[in-house]
């Protein structure tokens, strides 16, 4: 990297077991076991108050997972294709399919998922992996979709507000992932004050978060984990829409 031109700044908060925004500047490449031909950074993991672990990175051409991801008996994971003209052939329990851009992928407790790169352009990734809470003999399955193919939902009755939801909503599963677009001048309906976490990775636009009792600008490209019963809500603020891929932990009950 070259000399900094002035001093060293940084937007980036982190509040340990409260949230964090993590902008893209000031990220490292980390050396993660398992991936060959992939410049990947860990976002969030348990250091920080999560309760499940995210990268982001790109995937160049050839590269791949030398062993699956994540394929412990405990531990669910998924895979979304942001950007990049190249594309991902994935591979979970045996069902193989091609993700472009908007591509993803869920792989229930102990597939994992295995994925290369054999085209000659690199393809930019979220991953993400966390512990499997068992509801009885339910047992979640194997999804593959594109976000392109996903109908946009109306949120909560606000018409310049929508919502896709990548996973079924069905009780085997203990989480989901959805996009959360904001049209210019939409917003949350109320201060959401809940139990459940979330990690949001900013695909588009930008706006004006309320985390804890702190207001931080949000543009593409930053991340945000939300801790559990953190005060949190948005205005969007730009000319563009303000949209971002998050997970939510769901259908199970609180523990004691």
């Amino acid at each position: 990297m070259p000399y900094p031109k002035g001093f060293l700044e940084t937007r980036a908060i982190v509040k340990p077991g409260s949230y964090c925004v993590i902008p893209p500047e000031g990220r490292v490449i980390n050396s993660i076991p398992g991936f060959e031909g992939c410049r990947l950074s860990i976002i969030a993991s348990p250091k920080v108050g999560a309760s499940f672990v995210q990268y982001v990175g790109a995937v160049e051409p050839g590269g791949r997972t030398t062993t699956a991801f994540h394929a412990d008996p405990g531990v669910e994971s998924f895979v979304y294709v942001m950007d990049g003209d190249g594309a991902l052939t994935t591979t979970v329990g045996g069902q193989t399919e091609t993700l472009k851009a908007g591509g993803y992928a869920f792989a229930p407790p102990a597939e994992g998922i295995e994925f290369v790169n054999e085209t000659s352009a690199p393809v930019r990734i979220l991953l993400y992996k966390q512990r499997f809470v068992p509801l009885g003999d339910l047992k979640p399955w194997t999804v593959f979709g594109n976000a392109g193919a996903l109908e946009e939902q109306i949120y909560d009755g606000m018409e310049n507000v929508f919502l896709q939801d990548f996973l079924p909503y069905d009780l085997a599963f203990d989480m989901n992932m959805h996009i959360l677009k904001f049209l210019p001048d939409g917003c949350h309906p109320f201060v959401e004050t809940h139990v459940q976490e979330h990690g949001a990775y900013v695909l588009g636009g930008q706006g004006m978060y309320l985390l804890g009792e702190d207001w931080v600008q949000i543009r593409k490209e930053d991340f945000i984990w939300f801790g559990p019963f953190v005060q949190q809500a948005t205005y969007a603020t730009g000319r563009e829409p303000f949209f971002y891929i998050y997970s939510k932990d769901m259908n199970r009950d609180a523990e004691i």
